[in-house]
């Protein structure tokens, strides 16, 4: 497609009335991507895109024909959240290299949504770009105005532009998308398929310096106290040239991100939750490149704990780490090298401890002033392929345990994109804590897969020394295995006549002990997921182990020496989503595993029903129940230091509810609700032999049953007052109850509980973010 350069001012008002748009070059022709892929749009419903350019920004102007206006989907949401509405987007590559995609929506309601595309990511909605964009519903379809400036994109230096190109469009009511340039679903690939932006010449781009200053003010209140707090900080962004970009945050203000979903873990490995904060969130694609780096680590629990000594107790013990400052530099050369700086600074925790006899109080530094860093360095070439460098490094101050990382990972396609190998090499070195032994451990993998047409295949292994230690800056659950999987599937690549879609996918797993060669896993899976004519989700299928395996790490123990045989089961499972188009929908989600020891079962299930009362009002509510029958788990060393487990009964029920109201596409209220209650009632304890197996134990006596039960209750205000610009409220209520003596089984007491005045907190906050360009702010001291 051919651009042109604007030279008169563009009005959003979604008119296309401006001369440029009269005279410029038509994008039309889209074909069905999903569900007939291939087929050609209609006359009725055809699409009609220009785009023009000028040096602040690319333009888009697009036409959305429909015989029926009336039907247009139109459901408003909060940014970034796909609803029952009609769909338009660019997608564009600044490199033309076929590897990364910034795309941007705008839904028929005015609502925007941005995302990085990857292959090997999909899309990540996490990151943010400023742009504006204008809607307009007329009597023969719809129109969109797209502003996106160059900040918003990463391009190289060159005088005369070739970027990439495709644009997307989804009819909400009949589930049909369709792209400008065919996304051919034989092709495990949407950016390869892209087309070509021409005609960008010799643009002056401005500077690239965005601030971003907040306050915020948080009103905290429980039954003993009430306290205020003022914050404030700025966000900096700026672009050192077309390509790269420094972004910065001081004085950091998280207090309005989403809360986690604590679950009663009883598993040997820690709870992953996802990252909410929008700097760690935000474009940082490069930064993932390896899986060796998991942002919540930063800022996360302090690294030691405090030793208390005889009638010591804790009067301050922080949970997380302050963080201090941090920034990120990251872009990509002309010639599709990728650079990535990270870089945070955490501060000093002490925790602070009484004698409760004496009455003398002492601090004792539980984490030291520390530096993270992340290094990455991403050469793509061929359009489809790319090999990465990746390191990250942890400096604690003083005598404190620090970690360094490092990986090589490559992607490599074939030029036709049928066939791809993939793998890595880890290696990690801690120099650990005073005196304790240093460590070294490294990780490889390779996987080869046939990538194209309706029959696919993969295979692949893993090797993890057992010293390899990511875990200061990344997260990894096990070690000292090796393992060996396979996969194959079967798809339709266009409708038949009784479904839409269809997937068969097969499933073969095994992992072995490096250092005794015992299996450790064996687990095999058979998986059909279909979508009938109605656009109805169906899924079913079933995972099963056929043989006994040893588990190292239930177990506990020092080295992960000592194993526990667990035995073979069988899983079914169905899943059923109902077409999200009707104003009321259902997800049903029942699944039931037995395991080959006598009365043993888990049993889960999970009911999301979800109205929409309108295209502004809609609530979804979410219940689940899950029961484990004399589940066998790990829960002490007596003091003999022998390892117990215990034969138990686990109930956990969760209870969700997700409400929003859109006063328009930029206000919007939002309700999150969340009570979660989940017990372990132990019936019998056993011990562990050195063979794996497990022997009554009827001298232990200590209680160990397990208990959680949580409360969350978010409900948010928010209004983008400008592009970038946002005041939002938040009220929260929250509540932990973990009961050491009034422990019962009934549901209806164990809620009341949470809402004991002991028991909850409650936060209102207040928080402005004022965004300053500083193009049009130095014009302001110009007048």
């Amino acid at each position: 497609m051919q651009t042109k350069f604007c030279s008169e001012k563009i009005t959003l008002d979604g008119k296309l009335n401006e001369e440029i748009w009269i005279t410029s070059e038509i994008a039309t022709n889209f074909a069905m991507t999903n569900p007939d892929n291939g087929k050609p749009e209609s006359k009725e419903r055809k699409t009609e895109v220009k785009v023009v350019y000028d040096n602040d920004a690319i333009y888009i102007g697009a036409v959305l024909y429909d015989n029926e206006p009336t039907k247009i989907r139109k459901e408003l949401t909060s940014r970034d959240n796909w609803a029952t509405a009609d769909m338009f987007a660019v997608y564009l590559n600044g490199y033309n290299d076929s590897q990364q995609e910034s795309r941007f929506i705008v839904s028929a309601a005015g609502v925007q949504l941005d995302c990085i595309y990857t292959n090997n990511n999909g899309e990540d909605y996490s990151w943010n770009a400023i742009w504006d964009s204008h809607v307009e519903i007329t009597n023969y379809g719809w129109v969109v105005e797209m502003k996106i400036p160059y900040a918003a994109l990463r391009f190289s230096s060159d005088k005369k532009q070739t970027w990439g190109l495709n644009f997307f469009r989804d009819v909400s009511r009949d589930r049909q998308q369709f792209s400008w340039n065919l996304i051919d679903n034989k092709i495990n690939n949407e950016s390869v398929q892209a087309g070509v932006l021409n005609g960008i010449e010799e643009i002056e781009t401005p500077t690239r310096l965005f601030l971003i200053p907040y306050s915020s003010y948080y009103l905290n209140s429980t039954k003993q106290q009430t306290t205020g707090k003022l914050k404030g900080g700025l966000d900096i962004k700026y672009g050192i040239n077309d390509a790269f970009t420094l972004d910065a945050i001081l004085v950091p203000d998280f207090g309005q991100t989403v809360y986690d979903n604590v679950v009663l873990n009883l598993s040997p490995f820690e709870q992953q939750f996802g990252e909410n904060r929008p700097f760690f969130t935000e474009g940082t694609d490069l930064f993932n490149k390896g899986g060796i780096f998991y942002s919540r680590r930063i800022g996360g629990s302090p690294s030691t704990n405090a030793n208390l000594g005889t009638d010591e107790v804790f009067t301050k013990n922080p949970a997380t780490v302050n963080l201090l400052n941090a920034l990120k530099i990251s872009g990509r050369t002309k010639s599709g090298l990728g650079i990535g700086v990270l870089n945070a600074v955490t501060d000093k925790m002490f925790a602070e401890i009484k004698n409760t006899v004496t009455g003398a109080e002492r601090i004792e530094l539980v984490e030291p002033l520390a530096n993270y860093n992340v290094l990455v360095l991403n050469q793509r070439f061929r359009k489809n392929s790319s090999v990465s460098i990746v390191n990250t490094n942890v400096t604690r101050d003083g005598e404190f345990r620090d970690a360094n990382v490092s990986a090589l990972v490559f992607d490599l396609n074939t030029k036709k994109n049928t066939f791809n190998i993939s793998g890595d090499y880890k290696y990690s070195y801690i120099n650990d804590f005073g005196a304790s032994e240093n460590k070294k451990g490294h990780k490889m993998s390779i996987n080869l897969a046939e990538t194209s047409g309706e029959y696919r295949y993969s295979i692949g292994s893993e090797y993890y020394s057992k010293d390899f230690d990511p875990n200061d800056l990344g997260i990894n659950y096990q070690t000292h295995y090796y393992n060996l999987y396979t996969n194959q599937s079967y798809r339709i690549l266009n409708p038949t006549k009784q479904f839409n879609s269809f997937n068969l996918e097969m499933n073969e797993y095994l992992e072995f002990d490096n250092r005794t060669d015992r299996i450790q896993s064996a687990n095999f899976s058979l998986n059909i997921n279909t979508t009938n004519k109605k656009n109805d989700y169906y899924g079913y299928g079933f995972n099963f182990r056929p043989i006994k395996i040893y588990d190292f790490y239930e177990p506990r123990s020092d080295f992960e020496m000592k194993y526990v045989q667990q035995n073979e089961f069988v899983n079914p499972w169905f899943y059923l989503s109902t077409n999200y188009n009707r104003k009321f929908a259902l997800d049903f989600n029942p699944s039931f595993a037995i395991i080959n020891e006598r009365e043993r079962y888990n049993f889960n299930v999970s009911v999301t029903p979800r109205y929409r009362f309108s295209d502004k009002f809609s609530l979804n509510y979410s219940f689940s129940y899950g029961y484990q029958n004399n589940n066998v788990g790990w829960v002490a060393f007596d003091n003999s230091n022998n390892t117990i487990f215990a034969r138990r009964n686990r109930t956990t029920y969760s209870n969700t509810l997700q409400g929003k109201y859109s006063i328009n596409n930029v206000m919007n209220f939002n309700l999150s609700v969340r009570h979660y209650w989940s017990y372990a009632i132990n019936n019998k304890f056993m011990s562990l032999q050195d063979n794996g197996n497990l022997t009554d134990n009827t001298n232990y006596i200590t209680n160990q049953d397990r208990y959680y039960n949580s409360w969350n209750l978010d409900l948010s205000y928010s209004w983008w007052f400008a592009p970038g610009s946002q005041i939002s409220v938040l009220y929260r209520n929250n509540s932990f109850y973990y009961p050491d003596t009034d422990f019962n089984q009934n549901y209806a007491q164990n809620f009341k509980n949470v809402f004991r005045p002991e028991n909850l907190n409650n936060v209102l906050s207040i928080s402005i973010r004022y965004f300053i360009d500083y193009n049009r702010a130095k014009r302001w001291f110009s007048i």
